[in-house]
């Protein structure tokens, strides 16, 4: 009896001992791909912002050598760098979108992983790994908060400044109470907000897909715009001579400004609906 209980011993110690190391492994996997993720976006967000700086720099030398003009040079810079924001595809919308899907997942992860007997500490660690893309970074920022022995109502709220989303606000205030007194509908809770967050979504969706019709009709008329223009240019250029002194100048300076105006307008009128928010934005939160 002595032999088989020493050989089952020593299995079971091997197989502790050897999800030890995979637990630990996996943990400084999904650290080390937090941070990769976070350096690429961050080298993404570089790079694009390198390549309108470079699309505006030629975009005004072009029309600057084309015409002379030198307000001509500086609305053409200023259209290469904003233009494509302004009159590209929603994107702001489209992330707080996706933001707030993502927040409704996880509230569902919560709400599920506490129904299976685990404690609130527990659940948040355990969705680090598979919480939803958009908001990984900063649930795994949370759980890093949780094991240094940060107050969950602490590190919360710099959750919730971080994800920067209504609902993750209302989160993040139902956990901290929860924290503080034990509610027992928590789960219950955390499924209707994760309902309303999802309601949100589908409201940011079909908004954007209504203001898509307006981005279009903007792009038509400003390519229209900007094709009479060249065309004048190439083909008949002392029609544009009155724009070579500087009294045309100034008259180019201020067609420009009312164009900008009207861009701005346009971008307020596509901006994401602003909701109300329980908790403040403040910046500087670490990781």
């Amino acid at each position: 009896m002595s032999m088989p209980t020493g050989m089952v011993a020593a299995a079971a110690g091997g197989l502790g001992g050897a999800g030890t190391v995979m637990l630990a492994y996996a943990a400084s996997r999904h650290r080390t791909t937090t941070a990769a993720d976070a350096r690429a976006r961050l080298r993404r967000a570089v790079g694009r912002r390198w390549g309108r700086a470079v699309a505006a720099a030629g975009a005004g030398a072009a029309t600057g050598a084309a015409t002379g003009w030198v307000a001509g040079a500086v609305m053409a810079a200023a259209g290469a760098w904003w233009l494509p924001r302004l009159l590209g595809p929603d994107t702001a919308t489209i992330a707080e979108a996706e933001s707030a899907e993502a927040v409704a997942t996880w509230a569902q992860q919560l709400r599920d992983l506490m129904a299976a007997s685990a404690g609130l500490h527990q659940a948040v660690l355990a969705t680090a790994p598979v919480a939803p893309a958009p908001i990984r970074a900063e649930v795994a920022a949370l759980g890093r908060r949780l094991r240094s022995g940060v107050a969950m109502d602490e590190a919360m709220g710099a959750f919730a400044r971080k994800v920067d989303n209504p609902t993750a606000d209302l989160v993040a205030v139902a956990l901290s109470s929860a924290e503080g007194r034990h509610a027992a509908d928590l789960g219950a809770l955390l499924g209707r907000l994760a309902e309303a967050s999802r309601d949100r979504a589908t409201m940011l969706v079909r908004t954007s897909a209504g203001r898509a019709r307006v981005r279009a009709s903007v792009r038509i008329i400003a390519a229209m715009s900007l094709l009479m223009v060249a065309g004048l240019v190439a083909f008949n250029r002392t029609y544009l001579a009155p724009f070579d002194t500087l009294t045309g100048q100034i008259v180019l300076s201020l067609v420009g400004a009312l164009w900008a105006v009207a861009f701005v307008w346009l971008a307020r009128l596509t901006a994401p609906v602003a909701a109300p928010r329980l908790l403040a934005r403040t910046g500087g939160d670490a990781g």
